[in-house]
């Protein structure tokens, strides 16, 4: 681990449309000490051919047989990069997303300050809606977590990821993507922090991964019982007493009848 790095690992799966702004966002950062990672999951349009482009980055290509699991191949892919990765502060990014220019510069000055912090996200921008978007609730008697931003808004010490690979179950839970599992784990930990100022640019692609759990439809209330059972596993291990909300008894219904 290099002190004052900071890695920003990008996984990526057919994401042509987006590959290059995103990469170059990344490139453009005001802060100069830094390293960029991709992950390709063996993609069938020109990604590959767009990565050869950026000699500046570092490309690892998947060899390996995939999972069905969009989530869990998009685990696994950060797992590769992220054992390659030397930086101190890491950076999620998925390659349909980007970054403002500043933001790097705007969260390593916020873990210089705090020595403390382990785990924080900023407030994305929807390009699509033209607006910035905002959370849904706070954590209260409903549920049991609070609402939280997508995976390219996350950023991590070191360390704590470290720590998280112990509790990351990456063949667990097929519907559950990385963002949810991370920020289930630095809720637990007392870790979750939110910056409130929007420094990613979030893209919904209407072929990737999050388009397939359409709000309330039965693959969202599956997704949000892998999450329950996540939850409950984790709590477990670090010896929490796991304490039922309505949301919970809800989706536990639900997910019975489908």
């Amino acid at each position: 681990m290099r002190k004052g790095l900071a890695s920003i690992l990008i996984t990526n799966f057919n994401k042509e449309k987006y590959l290059s702004k995103s990469i170059q966002s990344c490139l453009d950062q005001t802060f100069k000490k830094k390293e960029i990672l991709v992950f390709d999951d063996k993609s069938k349009d020109s990604s590959i051919k767009i990565l050869k482009n950026f000699k500046q980055i570092k490309v690892f290509l998947n060899t390996k047989i995939k999972s069905s699991s969009g989530p869990l191949n998009q685990i696994n892919g950060i797992k590769k990069i992220f054992k390659k990765s030397k930086g101190e502060i890491i950076f999620l990014l998925d390659s349909d997303d980007y970054f403002k220019k500043n933001k790097i510069t705007n969260i390593i000055r916020l873990f210089k300050k705090d020595k403390k912090l382990n785990f924080i996200q900023d407030i994305p921008y929807s390009s699509e809606k033209k607006s910035i978007i905002k959370l849904r609730y706070k954590s209260h008697f409903y549920t049991i977590w609070p609402s939280f931003y997508p995976t390219s808004c996350i950023t991590v010490r070191k360390n704590f990821f470290l720590k998280f690979l112990n509790y990351l179950e990456p063949k667990k839970f097929p519907n559950l993507e990385i963002d949810a599992r991370l920020c289930i784990f630095a809720f637990l930990n007392k870790s979750f922090k939110i910056y409130k100022k929007n420094l990613t640019i979030y893209n919904f692609d209407h072929l990737g991964i999050t388009s397939k759990y359409k709000k309330f439809s039965f693959k969202w209330w599956k997704k949000r019982g892998e999450a329950f059972d996540y939850m409950k596993l984790l709590m477990k291990k670090m010896k929490l007493k796991f304490v039922p909300s309505l949301d919970y008894y809800v989706t536990r219904l639900i997910n019975f009848f489908i």
